[in-house]
């Protein structure tokens, strides 16, 4: 597997075989299930044990998680938020150097990270970010369906802002780096803002990229009329994420970084994945460097 950056961040590892393991850091499932009558007391002990130690090797990566939530909550200057984009950076790539962890690619996401929570006018603004994911979608030849608009991308971030929210922050297992809630933009009512926040914009096409099945089911949504889950109604958005297959698809998978694929049927197929890894064996590795360097410098210009 090639290591390479899509938007030199918050991917560690560029477009790979849809059939080989996927090598991003993710927390590990939680094994706990129901008890059945059929199972034994030593049965039950055995999965208890095993969740225990689950949460044992899982616990200092919550714990950095939780105190990068809290920095991201608290950024007063562009050295705060320095702090924060390197700690993501680490957090990441388990300290080991990278082609996008250089020096000039965080001081350039620390200062947009900082001017869009100073001042909103500073966020990046939606359409910039669909116009650099569909150049994407276009050099890299995928299918016209991963082509998306501003609409579908808001109500992807409102459903993944709401999934974050209300239900991956409240479980220990699932608190990580993917997970923080505090790196959206959202107003003073917890509404979305217009634009998104430096670490927001790319840790959501991070997730368009690795599972582009949860912006089909945002699609769906808008075509249906139904209604998009919002922090300012709970209730609506609890029903809409479980009145469905696909809400269940996303409730079940959205938070693991590490699922390259949702295999449920044409619906929840990735057809990012193979057109990238198509495109790097086509053109080379250096031709895709270049490729998400041009980009990036698209989504967050150079001073």
């Amino acid at each position: 597997m090639v290591a390479i950056a899509l938007l030199a961040f918050l991917l560690t590892a560029g477009p790979q075989d849809p059939s080989s393991t996927s090598a991003y850091p993710a927390p590990p499932p939680d094994v706990s299930a129901p008890a059945q009558p059929h199972w034994t007391p030593e049965q039950l002990a055995g999965i208890k044990d095993k969740e225990e130690k689950i949460r044992q090797q899982h616990e200092p990566e919550r714990q950095e998680a939780i105190r990068m939530n809290a920095m991201a909550a608290n950024l007063h200057s562009e050295a705060d938020a320095r702090k924060l984009v390197d700690a993501v950076a680490e957090q990441i790539t388990h300290h080991q150097h990278l082609m996008w962890a250089a020096s000039s690619i965080r001081h350039r996401v620390a200062h947009t990270e900082y001017e869009g929570v100073s001042d909103p006018s500073g966020l990046i603004p939606e359409q910039r970010i669909v116009d650099v994911w569909n150049e994407y979608v276009r050099e890299i030849d995928a299918p016209e369906e991963t082509l998306i608009n501003v609409a579908e991308f808001h109500a992807f971030r409102q459903t993944q802002l709401w999934m974050t929210t209300h239900y991956q922050w409240k479980h220990d297992l699932m608190q990580s780096v993917w997970t923080m809630p505090n790196i959206y933009a959202v107003d003073a009512d917890g509404q979305l803002a217009d634009g998104c926040r430096a670490l927001e914009a790319l840790k959501l096409i991070q997730e368009m990229h690795e599972r582009f099945a949860n912006l089909l089911i945002a699609r769906e949504r808008l075509a249906k009329g139904l209604s998009i889950p919002s922090p300012a109604n709970p209730d609506t958005a609890s029903k809409s994420t479980s009145d469905s297959a696909a809400g269940k698809v996303q409730l079940a998978s959205s938070w693991r970084p590490a699922t390259a694929s949702i295999h449920a049927g044409p619906l929840h197929q990735n057809p990012i994945l193979p057109a990238a890894y198509r495109y790097q064996q086509e053109h080379g590795n250096h031709a895709y460097d270049q490729l998400v360097r041009r980009l990036f410098d698209e989504l967050m210009p150079p001073q």
